[in-house]
């Protein structure tokens, strides 16, 4: 066997063995940076209620992965872990709607299988499922091309030793025009290999996360073009030993939204005197809705957008919640407050980063 594959089969029994034998319970986590302190809208809170306590126990996400817009998709949870995250989205997509679950370790499947019919009577229709398999190997679980509309995934793909590999299945299982959104922890500087190699590091989802800047390289490589942060929140590990060995590394958790739109959205972020107007039609979200971090839109307000988000609003799930303006037929130049200016130093402009951005 390959010494990259070695080490791989290594990485996966590591994180089997912890969240199957070493983990119990939520409590057992060394750290909080698998813990949110956020509390979940009052919708969610609800639906929680109708979870089994004991799939409530085994969970262990840093985040809550729950966009809008989910009546009748079809929804892949990569890292499903016990399934509170699928029970949760069986709720909100209702019985038309379809929710697979995905994880490795057999002790967390062994878990949602054994509640699913618990589930099924609570909520008066059965429509999860779950796949024991690997993240990085969505064919082996026999998950099919463009068979979903949505991915979700809640502090798991740090754990998967080849991250290229899962973002590549989950575009692939994706349908043209869906999601993968996500929530993961991320550094701020590559993590040396002798932290990668700790278990308990990497258990504890730290030192398996991604360089913030080799996440957004990897996702546009494996064809999510321009990559959105819904929000971020720095994690505090509240553990003295495990701060003194990581104490140069800032981690963060982050919820991020990419769109599978190939050949469509560009590198940057350019202006085509496009614009939107919300008609305050998603539910929970009468007076605004929030793409991501730069794009809160007022109902009722012609809000301008590059090209991009046009394409994101326009070609997804969410075009129905729009009015449109414009085309792409007139291009105006980068999009103002997008990162970006023009470089000429005699253009009278200061090029490089500009202070705001719209992506």
């Amino acid at each position: 066997m390959p010494q990259h594959d070695t080490k791989r089969q290594k990485t996966h029994e590591e994180v089997a063995e912890y969240y199957g034998e070493t983990l119990s319970k939520t409590e057992d986590l060394k750290t909080n940076a698998c813990c949110t302190g956020a509390s979940p809208p009052e919708y969610i809170r609800k639906a929680l209620k109708n979870v089994h306590p004991d799939v409530i126990a085994k969970y262990y996400g840093c985040g809550l992965c729950v966009p809008d817009v989910l009546d009748g998709l079809s929804i892949l949870d990569l890292g499903c872990g016990s399934g509170r995250d699928c029970f949760l989205l069986s709720q909100l997509v209702g019985k038309k709607g379809r929710v697979v679950g995905v994880d490795m370790t057999k002790a967390q499947i062994d878990v949602a299988r054994a509640h699913t019919a618990w589930h099924a009577d609570k909520f008066g229709f059965s429509n999860a499922e779950f796949v024991d398999g690997l993240i990085e190997d969505l064919g082996a679980c026999g998950l099919k091309d463009e068979s979903f509309d949505l991915i979700v995934s809640n502090c798991v793909v740090n754990l998967a030793s080849d991250k290229r590999a899962v973002l590549s299945e989950a575009f692939r299982v994706l349908r043209p025009c869906g999601e993968l959104y996500f929530s993961d922890v991320y550094s701020s500087r590559r993590v040396p290999a002798e932290l990668v190699a700790d278990p308990v590091l990497y258990g504890e989802c730290l030192s398996g996360a991604l360089y913030w800047n080799d996440f957004l390289t990897l996702a546009k490589e494996c064809g999510f073009g321009d990559p959105r942060l819904v929000e971020d929140a720095p994690i505090t590990i509240n553990n003295k030993e495990v701060e003194a060995r990581l104490e140069h590394i800032q981690f963060y958790s982050a919820t991020y939204r990419l769109f599978k739109l190939p050949g469509v959205l560009e590198s940057d972020c350019e202006d085509y005197g496009q614009a939107v107007i919300y008609k305050g039609t998603i539910e929970r979200h009468p007076h605004s809705w929030t793409l991501d971090g730069h794009h809160r839109i007022e109902t009722g307000k012609v809000f301008p957008v590059c090209g991009n988000t046009y394409h994101m609003l326009h070609d997804t799930r969410f075009k129905k919640h729009f009015q449109f303006i414009g085309d792409k037929s007139t291009h105006y130049g980068i999009f103002d407050g997008c990162g970006k200016s023009l470089p000429f130093s005699s253009s009278g402009t200061k090029g490089g980063a500009a202070g705001g951005s719209c992506c």
